[in-house]
């Protein structure tokens, strides 16, 4: 796929922001609203953009030819116990960012086999929709990762016992972010089989 490099950072760019809001909203529907006191209910990049995980990253991968691109926003804030229902509320504010990633590709992969079915498999528009899936395949794949402080890492702590819960976070404070260098840096021949997969599981394409 040949996307202008820059191109291809703004589409990460607003699915990224759009993962961060929805762990917002989430959060908001169970009765916390920090992030809408933070102004942080918005889709305007500016108030989410982490200069690492919005450009840096996804153009080092880019420029590596790593054959994925990853990245985050700064994540947005929201107080556990404002909670309503907590122990079912907290999963599902992580699990909110992955899955509007998810629905996002889903929503354009649909477009993408209607396109396909009525002959414009030549359109433009084909490939920037196939990198809007790939992208957010991409975020949802690697935020499910159970490494703090990714989000899978929230969703695996809600079921862990109590003893389990602070080994867990007393480990991964201390090495989380070094784990996701080494994910990012080391594994994407695991990370990068499962993001194609999903594509052509949802597109019908093989890139």
């Amino acid at each position: 796929m040949q996307i202008d490099v820059i191109f291809q950072i703004l589409i990460l760019i607003f699915s990224v922001v759009i993962h961060e809001v929805s762990h917002g909203f989430t959060a908001l529907c169970f009765g916390d609203k920090t992030a809408q006191y933070e102004g942080r209910l918005t889709l305007n990049p500016l108030k989410h953009l982490d200069w690492f995980g919005s450009v840096i990253l996804p153009l080092g991968l880019y420029l590596l030819n790593a054959g994925f691109m990853i990245g985050w926003a700064k994540p947005v804030p929201y107080n556990p116990y404002n909670l309503k229902h907590r122990n079912v509320a907290e999963p599902l504010v992580a699990l909110a960012g992955p899955a509007s990633n998810i629905l996002i590709a889903v929503i354009f992969g649909i477009i993408i086999r209607a396109m396909t079915y009525f002959g414009y498999i030549n359109s433009p528009l084909i490939l920037i929709f196939s990198f809007v899936v790939l992208v957010n395949i991409g975020l949802a794949v690697f935020n499910l990762v159970p490494i703090p402080p990714l989000d899978g890492s929230k969703i695996l702590f809600a079921f862990l016992p109590t003893t389990a819960k602070y080994k867990f976070y007393a480990v991964s404070e201390k090495y989380g972010y070094l784990l996701i260098i080494a994910v990012v840096m080391f594994l994407p021949n695991f990370i990068s089989p499962i993001i194609f997969s999903l594509f052509k599981l949802i597109t019908g394409m093989v890139i």
